[in-house]
């Protein structure tokens, strides 16, 4: 099967997400005819770390993760002879925090079945943070913060080429998310410069590690991407690499399960999640 699941979902323990309820989003995936979801929540920031948005809302709250597991693992059991369920995290790589995650990974790692690691936070130039995928008038600070566009642009590949090489520990999900975010907005405040040598060098970090991708369609319904994370012939070119990519809809919500993915690269056979 090309496309045997989608292992990218966010539940209704994300704080920007919706109410759906896990139950909500597998009965959705089997609606669709799915074989298999990952559920793959915003794990809990640091302790040390604050949120930089302004609705602080970014990840699941550390209170939240017993009941997290639980209803995660009665889904699983619940439907085990119509889909496969697994149950994880999209882990924040900060710089600077790496001892913080490391320790969360330790501590949770045995109960995951899954995870991606993903960049969303930068640190400014100030030492402070920022999220670039808040919003558009938030990511216009950003490039007021950093100096320019191609700064931010800068900054983030080299965040994702650090995560990509830090050491978490046994535990460290080997799938890196969504590596074009950074795109997001991409239609209102383009870069000057092309980063396809980026995305190549993160595409060789990615294989000379040996983890999967993350072939994300949430792109093609941001109003300043419209493109999946990552584009099309980046996905293609992955795939002649022998990177194993891995496709999810980054869903918020039950109704966008499987969300643009007849619009993956038909060539491509998509995998499952390895842990």
């Amino acid at each position: 099967m090309k496309r045997p699941g989608d292992f990218h979902i966010h539940t209704n323990y994300c704080p920007h997400g919706t109410t759906d309820s896990m139950e909500d989003y597998v009965q959705a995936a089997m609606t669709k005819g799915l074989k298999a979801i990952s559920f793959t929540e915003h794990a809990p920031f640091p302790k040390a770390f604050t949120d930089p948005t302004p609705t602080k809302d970014s990840a699941m709250l550390t209170e939240d993760l017993e009941k997290y597991f639980a209803e995660g693992n009665r889904l699983k059991k619940r439907y085990q002879d119509k889909i496969n369920i697994y149950v994880g995290f999209e882990l924040d790589y900060i710089i600077g925090f790496e001892k913080e995650t490391k320790t969360f990974l330790d501590t949770y790692g045995e109960q995951m079945g899954d995870g991606i690691l993903s960049v969303h936070m930068l640190q400014a130039p100030d030492g402070s943070f920022v999220c670039l995928d808040y919003s558009l008038e938030n990511f216009a600070n950003i490039i007021e913060q950093f100096g320019s566009v191609d700064k931010v642009y800068q900054a983030y590949f080299k965040t994702v080429a650090a995560s990509i090489e830090a050491d978490l520990g046994k535990y460290k999900p080997n799938r890196i998310g969504h590596i074009s975010l950074i795109e997001k907005f991409a239609k209102k405040y383009p870069p000057l410069k092309n980063y396809q040598d980026n995305y190549m060098q993160l595409l060789q970090l990615i294989k000379d590690n040996n983890y999967t991708l993350d072939a994300n369609t949430a792109g093609l319904y941001k109003a300043d991407c419209g493109k999946m994370y990552p584009p099309q012939n980046l996905m293609e070119i992955a795939d002649q690499m022998g990177i194993a990519l891995v496709p999810g809809s980054d869903s918020h919500a039950a109704n966008t399960i499987a969300r643009g993915f007849d619009q993956l690269p038909a060539s491509i056979s998509y995998t499952f999640p390895k842990k």
